[in-house]
């Protein structure tokens, strides 16, 4: 497999490579990269080093094709400890998805101690082998506990092995943006397959990864009538980095 990136420039925007297929439908774009190219432009216009992306959410409303790309973004709140962005993916000049990023100022801690649940005990990613078995993907995964196609819960670690957008390197931003919308798969598969496909993604952070390789562990999945909600915890090598959660609608199933 090449190393092409997710998407090429075109002018002032974007054109989607192959690469960026999604499983649903062959002519449709993957929903973790139209959460990362949000992202990406939200941290090109708006990123700030003292600023934290505390939260990301993507509305995605329709399945965009590989038509050519135009993300616009507008500032909503720019005051010193809060800014928050709002931001349109238009794909041949239809809005399919959107995105709000509440970006919020680094501090200090407050005073005291707060419970916090354990983190996990997972091996780091040098120490599990890479599976022969595991379907030729667009990037890594290794997975821990809780393989697809079984009932149970998954901790999975996640790295990119390719840019975003060609000529600008991946950013820690990125690296958590990307791997968010796999929460859907994460929380939702079952020992049927993959049978929702999700409809938005929220994303909390504390703080950026370290390093090349982010983790996920699912921590719900509850549905009713075709209407699922799933949550996940996220992490790094060093320790916890935050949450993500997603909304999905029944859909017909993928097979693990």
């Amino acid at each position: 497999m090449s190393n092409e990136a997710f998407f090429r420039r075109q002018g002032d925007g974007y054109l989607a490579t192959q690469m960026s297929v999604g499983p649903w439908n062959p002519k449709t774009l993957h929903g973790r990269v139209i959460a990362g190219l949000l992202a990406f432009q939200i941290e090109q216009n708006h990123g700030d080093a003292d600023l934290i992306p505390a939260r990301l959410t993507v509305d995605m409303y329709r399945a965009p094709d590989f038509s050519p790309i135009v993300i616009t973004t507008r500032i909503v709140r720019d005051g010193y400890r809060i800014k928050v962005i709002d931001a349109d993916f238009v794909s041949n000049g239809i809005s399919v998805a959107r995105a709000t990023c509440q970006l919020l100022r680094k501090s200090q801690n407050a005073p005291g101690n707060v419970w916090t649940p354990p983190t996990w005990n997972a091996p780091p990613p040098s120490a599990i082998p890479v599976q022969s078995d595991v379907k030729e993907l667009p990037w890594e995964i290794r997975g821990i506990t809780g393989a697809f196609g079984v009932s149970a819960q998954r901790r999975v670690w996640m790295r990119e092995t390719r840019e975003l957008v060609a000529g600008t390197p991946i950013t820690p931003w990125m690296r958590a943006a990307l791997i968010a919308d796999f929460a859907s798969p994460s929380s939702h598969a079952g020992d049927q397959g993959l049978g929702y496909i999700n409809t938005d993604v929220t994303q909390y952070l504390h703080r950026l990864p370290r390093g090349e390789w982010v983790g996920m562990e699912t921590v719900s999945h509850q549905a009713t009538e075709g209407v699922a909600v799933g949550d996940c915890f996220m992490y790094d090598e060093a320790g916890p980095i935050g949450t993500c959660s997603v909304a999905a609608l029944a859909q017909k199933m993928i097979n693990p």
